[in-house]
């Protein structure tokens, strides 16, 4: 053998162990499509952890679905870990919320009552809310675990009631089921519209916690603040850029945004489900996916910031989370940025439904025109307004995720699984805190670890999955063997 062949083989095998080397310490990338909370949460833990990242945001700026509020009423780090670590990353300060917001208020006939005001001055009215309460975290209480509602025959069976017809049947005063349906409709959905499996879920959920917990503190800027502050740390955010196809193959993933393709090694997709119906998948989603698109039910929700000239309610503290039995939904007064009064109204369920058909000021229009009944001359000072849409916006397909009644026995945790190089996120792939910020920021979290579990060519783990059938239980009351539950059960439904 030549001394030139010798040279030649060793040269071959030196630039094969450099291909193999480099590839080994090669810069991991990843594609975030979705510049929401979740998004940004995700990109921002993956460029941490050492990968090259670029997030792509179809919107000319990033924030998703924040809200409009100078200021955010958030709460207690117990409740909201995730928010509060963030907040502390990036010193974000926070201001201690007063005593008198931590519990709900509530504006009856344009007078304001605190919970104890209604005890005093409306008994029936506060014995009504308080047997709603009571009976909700009765239901609450037969859930073991938040995260297996679909754990037993009888809590299957509450995922196709309606919350409506649950209510119904506790007969609530008229006041308190209009305060109730308000609260209801305000976090989640008209209540015809969700599961009470959810409804029960979610109180299991926050369970144990006081209502103080809720608003313990108020985040100037809002949730927009958190925002930027996480796309000041990204090197690479490229907003107006809309993804209208995802194709894996065998190393990687290619992201079309117009004529333009990204490729990665993995993608994050946090975009609404209403906007994921609109991208293009090879390989395609599975046919359960792609029904759940069209089928899972999101809230419905206007978002009005209304400004005065002055505060018109007077004294009265329109502040923290206020249910009115008129239909304005749930509002708050806040401060100005410059002086003004402005009161913050979110306008919710089957009322904001109704009201699609109007233009933004007629919208706006109507809901003055309401509130100058409560509060005369509200009309005369009234000075600009801002509003989101979220249920109008074909992109966001409503405000949150609610599930409706049998959607959980269908989907649960079902958003939790990679499809190949792509993870999903989102504040509708959170089971424990959907349609908030921390259950948004929680999802980009679990994502970002996911990419790297999948990077190290480990298997994500698979969730718990609940889901017996792709048949939602029907309304049966509970069979034999589970006595404890039963009679529970059988007052309320038979």
């Amino acid at each position: 053998m030549s001394a030139g062949w010798v040279r030649a083989c060793a040269l071959v095998a030196m630039g094969l162990f450099s291909a193999l080397a480099l590839g080994k310490d090669r810069q991991p990338t990843a594609i975030v499509i979705g510049g929401g909370m979740s998004g940004l949460t995700a990109a921002y833990e993956l460029q941490e952890k050492g990968w090259q990242v670029t997030l792509l945001e179809s919107r000319p700026s990033i924030g998703g679905r924040s809200g409009l509020a100078n200021t955010e009423w958030i709460g207690s780090p117990r409740l909201q870990p995730s928010l509060h670590h963030y907040l502390d990353e990036f010193k974000l300060k926070t201001v201690d919320a007063p005593d008198y917001v931590r519990t709900p208020g509530y504006l009856i006939d344009g007078h304001y009552f605190s919970e104890d005001d209604l005890q005093k001055q409306s008994p029936q009215v506060a014995e009504g809310l308080k047997r709603f309460d009571k009976t909700l975290d009765d239901l609450a209480a037969s859930i073991s675990d938040p995260l297996k509602p679909l754990a037993s025959t009888t809590l299957k069976s509450l995922d196709a009631i309606s919350a409506k017809r649950w209510l119904d049947k506790l007969a609530l005063p008229p006041v308190s089921r209009a305060l109730v349906d308000q609260r209801i409709r305000s976090r989640y959905d008209e209540p015809s519209r969700l599961s009470l499996l959810y409804l029960a879920q979610q109180a299991r959920v926050y369970r144990g916690l006081p209502d103080a917990d809720m608003r313990a503190a108020r985040l100037p800027g809002g949730s927009q603040v958190l925002a930027q502050a996480f796309a000041g740390k990204l090197k690479t955010v490229k907003t107006g850029a809309r993804v209208s196809a995802i194709v894996q193959e065998k190393d990687k993933a290619t992201v079309k945004v117009g004529p333009t393709g990204y490729s990665a090694d993995y993608v994050v997709l946090t975009v609404p489900l209403a906007a994921l119906d609109k991208i293009a998948m090879t390989p395609a989603l599975t046919p359960l996916q792609q029904r759940s698109l069209k089928d899972i039910n999101y809230g419905w929700r206007d978002q009005m910031l209304l400004k005065f000239k002055k505060p018109v309610w007077g004294k009265t503290r329109l502040s923290g989370e206020v249910y009115s039995d008129q239909g304005l939904g749930m509002l708050w007064a806040e401060p100005a940025l410059k002086g003004g009064a402005n009161l913050l109204i979110n306008l919710s369920g089957d009322n904001a439904r109704l009201m699609q058909a109007f233009g933004d000021k007629q919208l706006v229009d109507q809901v003055l025109i309401r509130f100058d009944r409560l509060y005369p001359g509200a009309r005369e000072f009234f000075n600009g307004y801002e509003l989101r849409r979220y249920g109008k916006d074909p992109m966001f397909g409503g405000s949150y995720l609610a599930y409706g009644p049998g959607e959980i026995s269908l989907y649960w945790r079902m958003w939790e699984k990679p499809l190949g190089r792509v993870i999903f996120a989102g504040e509708h792939t959170d089971a424990l805190y959907p349609g908030t910020l921390e259950g948004a920021l929680r999802s980009g979290e679990r994502a970002a670890n996911q990419a790297q579990t999948l990077l190290a060519g480990k298997p994500v783990e698979p969730v718990d999955e609940q889901v017996a059938s792709a048949t939602p239980a029907p309304a049966t009351p509970a069979k034999a063997g589970e006595p404890a539950e039963k009679g529970f059960f059988s007052r309320l439904f038979n």
